[in-house]
């Protein structure tokens, strides 16, 4: 019986890619469609989540690494702006994704509830698409293969699910799940912080920060649909924000109520193993890059970033801080690793910086994003 009911649900499952496949989205603009080879980029994209009007704004990279403004592109939806926040209003790492499966860049619309899809070229963006994000406020995007999902942040937070065809996506109404987190105050942080999938697609990672200091782990199906439930890790006082992996698949997690940068392992499960916790010693610890086998922790108290060394096995040594502008978010490092980007939302500002081989940066200029105070979300090619 229970052979049965699998082939069952295994078939139903299959229907519904089918049907993917045959009925493209109709809720937004029509993608642009080019049989142009794609153009390799060394591009910088930095969302301004303005309340008045959100947008992208794209630059170039020179061979020297610094940037130079491209052009400035609307997402056709609103920022946000959560209760408390100051230098970072989204108060989530993963609000403006880039998928290489499709060069395709997706930014949240947290004021409007959307999210915005791009198609990429160079450091040039098309817009495809806005789609609702099933949800209030959403923070953060993952993708992987032609699974994209989104978190939002309140009303207790969910996740919800997509199935992407070129640049669209097709929101999936099976693939919301609600997470129950209680609605404390402040909202900066006591709302959900990232949605990531693991390197092999299998589970999709929620931090859930303050609201139940947990990082919530879910099963992804053969088709994408998420288990119905999760598995709740609760880390005490921890304040999980943002993660990244290593290259072997553990978990590294900025930590923002102990200040930390911690290591796990994923077991099949989908419980957490500890692996180390190492202390910063900065304040508000919450963003994290990976560059090869370097960590970059933003600390937005302190106005810098913590380089840790990734040395194997999930033992992680603590190199030293490197100074930013003031309200040090999230960050992002180049394809080929020879940069590194901060963004300083006390004013909107971009920290560029080379990174060199020992693990140290140095800092090499800065660009203002237009109407970019309090801004989240980076991406570099």
């Amino acid at each position: 019986m229970k052979a049965i009911v699998r082939f069952a649900t295994l078939a139903g499952a299959a229907v519904v890619g089918i049907g993917l496949l045959a009925a493209p989205s109709t809720a937004a603009t029509a993608a642009t469609s080019s049989a142009k080879p794609q153009v390799p980029s060394t591009a910088v994209f930095v969302q301004s989540d303005n309340p008045d009007g959100n947008t992208v704004v794209a630059y170039g990279r020179g061979a020297d690494g610094t940037l130079t403004e491209a052009a400035t592109y609307a997402t056709g939806g609103l920022g946000g702006v959560l209760d408390g926040s100051a230098v970072d209003h989204l108060a989530s790492q993963g609000s403006l994704t880039y998928d290489a499966a499709s060069h395709s860049l997706y930014a949240v619309n947290a004021g409007s509830d959307s999210v915005t899809v791009f198609a990429v070229r160079g450091d040039t963006l098309t817009r495809t698409q806005v789609i609702s994000s099933g949800g209030a406020f959403p923070v953060s995007v993952a993708a992987h293969g032609h699974l994209v999902y989104v978190l939002n942040a309140l009303d207790g937070g969910s996740i919800q699910g997509y199935y992407r065809l070129g640049h669209r996506l097709r929101l999936i109404p099976r693939w919301n799940r609600p997470l129950g987190l209680p609605a404390d105050e402040p909202q900066f942080t006591h709302t959900p912080g990232q949605v990531a999938f693991t390197p092999n697609g299998a589970k999709l990672v929620v931090t859930t920060k303050a609201a139940t200091n947990s990082i919530e782990v879910f099963r992804v199906g053969l088709f994408g649909r998420p288990s119905s439930s999760s598995v709740v890790n609760r880390l005490g006082t921890a304040v999980p924000f943002g993660v990244v992996f290593d290259r072997t698949g553990r978990l590294l997690v900025a930590e923002a109520g102990t200040n930390a940068v911690a290591s796990f392992t994923i077991r099949p499960g989908g419980v957490l193993h500890q692996i180390e916790q190492l202390g910063t010693e900065q304040a508000a610890t919450c963003w994290i890059v990976r560059n090869g086998d370097y960590l970059y922790a933003s600390n937005a108290g302190s106005a810098n970033v913590s380089g840790v060394y990734d040395a194997g096995r999930g033992s992680l040594d603590l190199l030293g801080t490197t100074s930013t502008d003031a309200g040090t978010v999230d960050a992002a490092a180049s394809r080929d690793g020879q940069f590194v980007y901060v963004q300083a939302g006390a004013a909107g500002i971009v920290d560029e910086f080379r990174a060199n081989s020992d693990g140290s940066l140095t800092a090499i200029g800065s660009v203002t994003v237009p109407g970019a105070a309090g801004g989240e979300g980076i991406v570099a090619l």
